[in-house]
C-alpha cells in the first residue's frame, strides 16, 4: 500500500482544483496552510517545504494560469488588507476541505 500523500490527493481532487482556479485568495490560503504544518492520514505524517507548497498550488492552477512556485512563495507577507494569511496559518475552510480528503493537521511543536 502506498504511503498517504497529500500532494497526490490534492492533484486528483477536481473540486480543490476548481476552487484554486476560481479563487486567488483560496489558492494563497492553501499555499500558506501547507507551510510549517504536519498533515496526518492513516497515522502517517506528510510535510513539505514552502517552495514545494508553492509548486503544488501553481500546479493545481496550471490548467488555467501560467504560474510557478514564485507566484506563491512567501505570499504570506502580503496579508495586510486582503484575504491572504501567513505561512503556517490555516483557515477553517482549508481545514474542512482537507478533512474531507481524510487529512488532519497540527503545527510543529
Amino acid at each position: 500500500m502506498n504511503e498517504p500523500n497529500l500532494e497526490n490527493d490534492l492533484m486528483n481532487c477536481d473540486w480543490i482544483i476548481e476552487k484554486c482556479e476560481k479563487s486567488e485568495p483560496y489558492s494563497q490560503n492553501l499555499y500558506a496552510s501547507l507551510c510549517n504544518r504536519i498533515f496526518i492520514k492513516d497515522g502517517k505524517e506528510w510535510t513539505c517545504s514552502w517552495r514545494h507548497s508553492g509548486i503544488i498550488v501553481a500546479e493545481l492552477r496550471s490548467k488555467k494560469f501560467r504560474e510557478n512556485y514564485l507566484d506563491w512563495y512567501c505570499s504570506g507577507i502580503y496579508t495586510s488588507g486582503n484575504e491572504y494569511i501567513g505561512e503556517g496559518d490555516i483557515t477553517q475552510e482549508i481545514s474542512e476541505d482537507l478533512l474531507k480528503l481524510g487529512w488532519t493537521h497540527r503545527s510543529y511543536e
